[in-house]
């Protein structure tokens, strides 16, 4: 893949080319409702991976959650420990900070309810409106990353 490719974690065709559209939307300056590419250094390439993400503020601070799962660029995040996001001309250089399973709980909740319609698919039945506890049980599988816009 070279470094002009964009990856795109994806669940299907479908998926897919969703994802290219929100990825292209957002280089060229189009938001849906919050979303930006993601730009992160691949750990084994070295070179920038692209790919759309839902940004999520929560008591004044940002998150990128993966709702899909300990996917390449949650990897990757962890070894690069930061990335871009972008949306039009306008990139943000971060530093990223991986939240403990224990600490999700009400961080989870509040993206379920803003991202939900597009994500829940992804959480096997668990909703903002699910218990504590069910909303916990899933935390494990939905890497949280608190992120710190440099600058």
């Amino acid at each position: 893949m070279s470094s002009s490719t964009p990856y795109y974690f994806t669940a299907g065709p479908v998926a897919a080319r969703f994802n290219r559209i929100v990825g292209w939307l957002a280089r060229h300056g189009i938001s849906l409702a919050g979303t930006a590419e993601l730009s992160v250094r691949g750990r084994k390439s070295g070179q920038m991976q692209r790919l759309p993400v839902n940004p999520h503020t929560f008591e004044g601070q940002q998150y990128l959650v993966s709702a899909r799962g300990h996917s390449q660029w949650v990897r990757n995040m962890r070894a690069a420990g930061g990335g871009e996001l972008r949306v039009g001309r306008k990139v943000r250089t971060f530093t990223a900070v991986e939240i403990p399973d224990g600490e999700k709980l009400p961080l989870l909740r509040a993206y379920l309810e803003k991202w939900g319609w597009e994500v829940n698919q992804y959480f096997k039945g668990v909703t903002a409106k699910s218990s504590d506890e069910e909303i916990l049980a899933a935390a494990p599988d939905h890497p949280v990353f608190r992120i710190t816009v440099r600058g």
